[in-house]
């Protein structure tokens, strides 16, 4: 994949390589900020675009051409499998995934359906080989992971206890492990045919799983996230694993034989790196709201993460998605405050 003009500074950071510069791309980097982004939405949801390859190509370009990012994204959306494994689901404005048939009892797990995404996302695969011939970044593709995925499933849209979802899962454990083991195999499958297609490292995102204490994530999840990445790792790409409020969990997702390993912002690069005792790469973690902050407190900002970075292995992020309220100049300024750091090694 590489060529003589062809950025691999992100891969070689996921595998721990030296690279150039400290590479840079930001979740949620094409989106709402964007006034391109919000002229397409003007015309399609963003199931829409999703289905559209020559759209949701457009989409995912955008933000590489506009900011100089070191990756592109797959504009995309994590509960697009939903739909071929027999949950019937619509994206509400404003509120997120609202799932029209949750899996509330045992036997309703007996109705999801395995899936081929080559016959059932034919869309994405197409998306991928037009990016692919055009992109000189690598592009990743992702998945939610089974945990977030559940939660949804379960819960029928987002929460904040995670109430009904904790109940199946202490009350109905055999039906849980049963679900997860279907969305860990699932996803895993749906990832390969990202890779085949093109895709050069893929992002695992459990936005919901730092709700889950130590010992929970122990028991019912990390056997499945084990399972989901050791059904990819003969593909030889970056497998990266990020989840929200998860700082706790940080040595159990690097266990989970991720090889990048994604810090939200609450908690330090340094710590967390020597936590993980080196052994992976790892991503983030500016705070989403430093973007609509003063220009100074943007730069000290970055400037703080970048100061804790002693070796290679590192690829600056947010720590979560940017947010609508986000200026395209700022990011634009951090993308050349980070490649223009002066690096340490």
């Amino acid at each position: 994949m590489t060529t003589k003009n062809f950025n691999d500074n992100f891969i070689r950071a996921c595998r721990r390589e030296k690279s150039d510069y400290i590479p840079i791309w930001f979740m949620r980097q094409a989106g709402r900020y964007q006034a391109e982004y919000r002229d397409v939405r003007k015309k399609y949801s963003l199931l829409e675009i999703c289905r559209h390859p020559d759209v949701c190509a457009e989409v995912t370009l955008l933000p590489v051409a506009q900011l100089n990012v070191d990756a592109a994204i797959l504009f995309s959306d994590i509960t697009l499998p939903l739909g071929p494994m027999g949950i019937n689901f619509d994206i509400v404005e404003n509120v997120g995934p609202v799932i029209h048939n949750p899996v509330r009892e045992a036997k309703d797990v007996d109705r999801i359906l395995a899936f081929d995404p080559s016959q059932s996302l034919e869309y994405v695969g197409t998306t991928i080989e037009l990016l692919k011939r055009e992109l000189k970044v690598p592009l990743i593709g992702f998945v939610g992971a089974p945990f977030t995925l559940a939660s949804y499933i379960i819960e029928g849209g987002p929460s904040k206890s995670y109430l009904k979802t904790k109940t199946f899962m202490y009350a109905q454990t055999e039906a849980w492990h049963k679900l997860m083991d279907i969305l860990a195999t699932e996803m895993a499958n749906y990832l390969r045919y990202q890779v085949n297609k093109g895709a050069a490292a893929i992002q695992v995102f459990d936005s919901w799983v730092g709700s889950l204490s130590i010992e929970d994530y122990r028991d019912y999840v990390f056997p499945h996230m084990t399972k989901m990445f050791s059904l990819l790792k003969d593909l030889d790409v970056p497998l990266i694993h990020f989840g929200v409020v998860s700082g706790h969990l940080l040595p159990m997702m690097k266990d989970c034989r991720a090889t990048v390993v994604g810090l939200d912002w609450r908690v330090r690069i340094d710590e967390s790196w020597k936590l993980l005792n080196y052994e992976v790469a790892v991503q983030g973690n500016l705070d989403p709201a430093v973007l609509v902050a003063p220009e100074n407190i943007v730069h000290k900002k970055t400037h703080q993460i970048l100061e804790q970075i002693d070796r290679p292995g590192f690829i600056f992020n947010l720590g979560h998605g940017i947010m609508p309220q986000a200026d395209g100049d700022t990011l634009k300024r951090i993308v050349d405050q980070v490649h223009e750091y002066q690096l340490k090694f």
